[in-house]
This record gives C-alpha cells, structure tokens and sequence, in this order.
C-alpha cells in the first residue's frame, strides 16, 4: 500500500509541477518514504520469498536457496534505488539470479581450492549425491539453467521468463533452445 501512495504521489507531484515549482517544494516534505519504505520492504519479502526461493532450488539447489535469496532480497530492499523500482518482481528475480551466480562462482572457487589442499586428489573425490537429471542440469550456465527452471518447473511461458529475469523473449528462447540441446546431448535422450 505505502509503494503504491509514493508511486500515485510522485506521479501527482510530476502533473503539478507543471503549475508551479513552489507547490513541489512544499508537497514532497509531506510524502514520508522512510515509514512507508519500512512496510514496503515486509510486504514485499512476504510476497515473493516462497516465489524466489523455489527459484533459487533450480539454480543453486535446496541447501543454498534461502541463503541466496535472503543475501538478494537484503542487498535490494535496503539499496537507495529500491524506491525508483518499477517493476518489483521482475528486478527481485533478476537479483537472485545476479546472487546466485555469485554463490556459484565462489563455491566453484571454494571446491577447487579443497580439491588442491586434499593430496593426490582429482576433482571426482566427492561422491555422487544427486540422480543423473539433477546433475545434467547443474552443468547447463546459470543463464540457462534459470530458463530451465522456470520453462519445466514453474511452467512459466517464455513471455513470462522473459518479463521475470528482465530480458528479451529471444533470449529466452535462445537460452532455452542451448539448455534443452545440451541436456539431450548430456542424457543421450
């Protein structure tokens, strides 16, 4: 309710700027973004948390995801430019995507750097904990595995995908085109 009076305000407040300059200058001190931003921020992590964890699971798998949404959610809420957001879910997914390859990218650098302290090791020293599908998918680039994710697990139309990560509807079907081919490839299917 508080995002959407400080939207319909600042809209207002643009339509009597042209009048007068002075009326601006009075009217903004009454707008208070600071209570309103406090209740916006609950609202919307009650809103979409359920929504972007289960995302989270498809990229970053079940042990990480709440980790990785609530480092995104934290970075966005509480950023300066979190009240010039239009389009709330779009830029919440778009962040947990930018998150979770972030998580990816230092896993990768962490699994190395143990591999490299173990002795005589190869990198298959783990051993194998997930079935063949869950394995295929976590090969396919974050990009892609996100498309993935929410083209079969959410059954999100490409439309869709593309307006919740914030790309082109090419994009989508492009990342979604080299994901399948790569899981076809991958699982001899």
């Amino acid at each position: 309710m508080g995002g959407q009076a400080l939207r319909w305000s600042s809209a207002w407040l643009v339509g009597v700027r042209a009048i007068s300059e002075e009326r601006v200058a009075v009217l903004v001190p009454l707008v208070h973004p600071i209570d309103m931003t406090t209740l916006t921020r609950a609202e919307v992590y009650e809103k979409y948390a359920d929504q972007l964890v289960r995302f989270a699971t498809g990229i970053v798998g079940p042990s990480d995801s709440r980790d990785v949404v609530s480092a995104a959610m934290v970075s966005v809420l509480w950023s300066p430019g979190w009240g010039e957001v239009r389009h709330e879910r779009a830029y919440l997914y778009k962040a947990v995507l930018n998150e979770a390859r972030q998580h990816l990218r230092s896993r990768e650098r962490r699994r190395r750097a143990e591999v490299m302290t173990v002795e005589g090791s190869s990198s298959d020293w783990m051993p194998e904990l997930r079935p063949e599908v869950v394995e295929a998918v976590a090969r396919l680039s974050v990009s892609q595995r996100a498309v993935v994710f929410l083209a079969y697990w959410e059954d999100m139309r490409p439309a869709e995908i593309a307006r919740t990560l914030g790309v082109s509807e090419g994009t989508v079907h492009r990342q979604l085109a080299r994901g399948e081919a790569r899981l076809r490839r991958v699982l001899d299917v």
